[in-house]
C-alpha cells in the first residue's frame, strides 16, 4: 500500500462569500490588495487546515489566483470557494489545490502530467516546484484561454494541448507525476501506461456526487492507492463522462447517509459527506440509528461544517421537503451577525451559476433534539444543488441527524 504517505485531515469550503466583503473593500482602498488578500486565504485556509509543505505554501502565497477567474468572480478569488470559469466548468477551491499539490509531493526534476487544465490555476501552482507541467483541457475555449493566461504570466514551463486528458500525452510519457483534477468514474487505463514505475498520481474516483480523493503508487505496471478524503469535482466533459454507469436521477433528489451510520476511516468520518472540518462522530443517544454528528467551534469566524451535491431538475421538481432533527448548545452568532447554524441548500443552473440559496434555521441557544421542517422552492433553472450544514462562522455546538431531502409531490 502506499502507507502513510496519505494525508488524512478535515477539509472545508467557504459555500457562500455573501455576507463577506471582497478582498481589500471596505478599508478606504480604491483597488483590492490582491497580495494581502491572497496571505489571509493562505494563512486561514491552507496552513490553518494543515497543509505543512513550505514549497507548496511558497507556491500557493505565489501564485495570482485572481488572474485565472472570471472578471466577475474577482472579488471572490482569494476565498476558499470553488468559482465557475464558463463552459459548464469552475476553478477549483484554493485549498484543494495545495492539498493535491501537496499530496503529490512535487520534486524539482518531475514532469507532471495535469489533466484537466480548466483555467490553469493548478499548473500555475505546480510551475514553480517542478521542471515541466503538461496540461490537457478537453473543452476547446477553457483550454485556449487557458493557455493564453499562463503564456502571459509567464509560465514558459507549462505545456498546453486542447484534447482528450483521458487519452493522456504518450510523446511526452512516462511522467514522473500525474494528478487529475476532474473526476473519472475509474481510472483511465492510458494514465497508467504514461505514468512511470514508482511515479505517483493523485485523482478523485467515484460517482457523480460521490467521489474519493486517492494518492496512487505505480508498482510493478499496477496502481496501488490510499483513500485522502472525499471530494467533489464537476464532471469532465466526453466520452467517459456520458459512459458513467451510474447516473444519479435529478428528478428524484435524495441525501446520501443522511442518518450518519455509514462511517469510514480512524477516526470515523460519515460517507457521502465532504469539505468537513470540526466536525465529529458520536455514537449512542441518536435520534435515528446509532449516530449523530457535532460541529463544535470556540473561534468566532472559523469554519465548521460538512457539505453532499446532489443533482435536481427545476423543470421537474418544484420544491422539495427537506427535514432535519438537531439539538444546539450555547449557540451563537460569530463575527458578524449572519455567521449562524444552519442548513442551507444552494442551487445551480446548467453553468455552476448559483441562481441562489434557501435556509432551513438558523439556529440560536440551547435546546434538546427537535425535528426542523421546511418545503423549499426549487428554481425552475436548477440542475443541481449544494447541501450545505454547520455552524458557518458561528461559536457553540450543533448536533445533527436524519437529514433528509425529497422532491415534494
Amino acid at each position: 500500500m502506499v502507507g502513510n504517505r496519505a494525508r488524512r485531515w478535515g477539509v472545508w469550503l467557504l459555500a457562500s462569500a455573501a455576507v463577506l466583503a471582497a478582498p481589500g473593500q471596505g478599508r478606504g482602498q480604491g483597488r483590492p490588495n490582491w497580495t494581502e488578500a491572497r496571505n489571509r486565504m493562505v494563512d486561514e485556509e491552507i496552513v490553518a487546515a494543515g497543509v505543512k509543505d513550505p514549497r507548496v505554501i511558497k507556491a500557493m502565497r505565489a501564485t495570482p489566483r485572481h488572474e485565472f477567474v472570471p472578471l466577475g468572480q474577482r472579488a471572490n478569488a482569494y476565498y476558499d470557494m470553488a468559482l465557475p470559469i464558463g463552459e459548464s466548468q469552475t476553478i477549483s477551491p484554493p485549498f484543494i489545490v495545495a492539498y493535491m499539490t501537496e499530496a503529490l509531493d512535487p520534486q524539482p526534476t518531475d514532469k507532471v502530467l495535469e489533466i484537466g487544465t480548466g483555467s490553469g490555476y493548478q499548473a500555475a501552482v505546480l510551475s514553480g516546484l517542478v521542471r515541466e507541467v503538461y496540461t490537457i483541457e478537453i473543452v476547446a475555449p477553457l483550454g485556449q484561454r487557458a493557455a493564453k493566461t499562463l503564456q502571459r504570466l509567464q509560465y514558459t514551463n507549462v505545456h498546453c494541448k486542447v484534447g482528450d486528458g483521458y487519452e493522456g500525452w504518450p510523446e511526452h510519457a512516462p511522467f514522473d507525476k500525474i494528478i487529475v483534477t476532474c473526476s473519472p468514474a475509474e481510472v483511465p487505463a492510458k494514465l497508467v501506461e504514461q505514468l512511470k514505475e514508482g511515479g505517483w498520481m493523485v485523482i478523485p474516483v467515484g460517482q457523480r456526487y460521490q467521489q474519493m480523493m486517492y494518492l496512487m503508487k505505480k508498482v510493478g505496471g499496477k496502481m496501488e492507492s490510499d483513500k485522502l478524503l472525499p471530494v467533489l469535482f464537476v464532471p469532465m466533459t466526453g466520452t467517459m463522462e456520458k459512459r458513467r454507469p451510474d447516473k444519479p436521477d435529478p428528478s428524484r433528489p435524495a441525501v446520501v447517509n443522511g442518518d450518519f451510520e455509514d462511517l469510514t476511516g480512524d477516526p470515523p468520518q460519515p460517507v457521502g459527506w465532504y469539505y468537513i472540518r470540526q466536525m465529529g462522530v458520536v455514537s449512542g443517544d441518536a435520534p435515528s440509528g446509532k449516530s449523530f454528528v457535532t460541529f463544535h467551534n470556540i473561534v468566532p469566524g472559523r469554519g465548521s461544517q460538512a457539505l453532499q451535491g446532489f443533482p435536481v431538475d427545476g423543470r421537474k421538481v418544484k420544491a422539495l421537503d427537506v427535514s432535519v432533527q438537531v439539538k444546539g448548545h450555547n449557540l451563537r452568532a460569530g463575527q458578524v451577525a449572519q455567521h449562524l447554524p444552519a442548513l442551507g441548500i444552494m442551487f445551480y443552473d446548467e453553468n455552476r451559476g448559483m441562481l441562489g440559496e434557501k435556509i432551513l434555521g438558523p439556529w440560536r441557544g440551547t435546546f434538546d433534539w427537535q425535528t426542523e421542517k421546511k418545503r423549499i422552492e426549487v428554481p425552475p433553472k436548477a440542475r443541481e444543488a449544494i447541501l450545505r450544514l454547520g455552524l458557518f462562522g458561528s461559536v457553540g455546538e450543533l448536533s445533527v441527524d436524519d437529514v433528509q431531502v425529497k422532491a415534494a409531490r
